[in-house]
């Protein structure tokens, strides 16, 4: 049985990047990567370690700037945004998740997923109603009163897929979610993401370095020295 569920995606990019470029001192990251992500697509980026992966996924989210190139999302240029626009982008329709969830250690589980909201001015008895909907729905709602470092990885890596998830972002971007969990956990993170993914309509560009968590994806390329070459549907 597939866990990937039913795929609704538009035939225009909600996302597209061209022919970037980006440079850490004398290394060259991205040598004119080009991608494109659909409304509802859930993609797959895989290289090895060290192939530019998570730069990748910074230019794309506006978290860096690239060197050369372009990124367009919703028909605005990403790469060329002020600051406080991509800060308002990040804050309503994208959503990052990292390998090591990146909760704030002193909050609870449910002032962590709450956060999200409070930055944004909903109120505190809002916020924490719809943050223990949202724990609820990753299957965590009984460690709303734990801090991250209370939690097991896969418990705290779902708490952080609600934490970006809670603001119904159109965009994910996962980097390596699972790289920090066993196969049982990562299985229960994947599953969780992509569920919800497929029910709200949200697109995720997932960077991993694992086939099988590449598997949940509808379509995957693969990064190597920088550039990006496509692998096919997998769906």
């Amino acid at each position: 049985m597939s866990n990937k569920g039913e795929a609704v995606t538009s035939t225009v990019p909600l996302l597209a990047a061209r022919d970037l470029v980006k440079a850490h001192g004398r290394t060259e990251a991205l040598r004119g990567a080009s991608v494109e992500l659909r409304a509802g697509e859930i993609l797959a980026v895989t290289g090895a370690s060290g192939s530019g992966k998570s730069t990748l996924l910074h230019c794309l989210a506006g978290i860096v700037r690239p060197d050369a190139g372009s990124v367009t999302y919703g028909g605005e240029r990403l790469d060329t945004l002020p600051e406080k626009r991509l800060s308002e982008l990040r804050r309503s329709e994208f959503g990052v998740v990292f390998q090591f969830g990146q909760l704030i250690p002193e909050l609870t589980a449910l002032d962590n997923v709450a956060l999200p909201l409070l930055l944004a001015g909903t109120s505190r008895r809002d916020a924490h109603a719809k943050a223990g909907e949202w724990l609820e729905r990753f299957g965590v709602r009984g460690q709303a009163d734990l801090r991250p470092g209370e939690m097991s990885g896969g418990q705290a890596q779902r708490t952080s897929l609600a934490r970006a998830l809670i603001t119904g972002p159109k965009v994910v971007f996962a980097d390596e979610p699972t790289g920090a969990l066993d196969s049982l956990a990562s299985e229960q993170v994947m599953t969780a993401l992509v569920h919800t993914a497929r029910e709200s309509g949200t697109a995720v560009l997932l960077i991993t370095h694992d086939a099988q968590v590449a598997a949940y994806a509808d379509r995957e390329l693969r990064l190597t020295d920088g550039t990006v070459a496509p692998l096919g549907v997998t769906a």
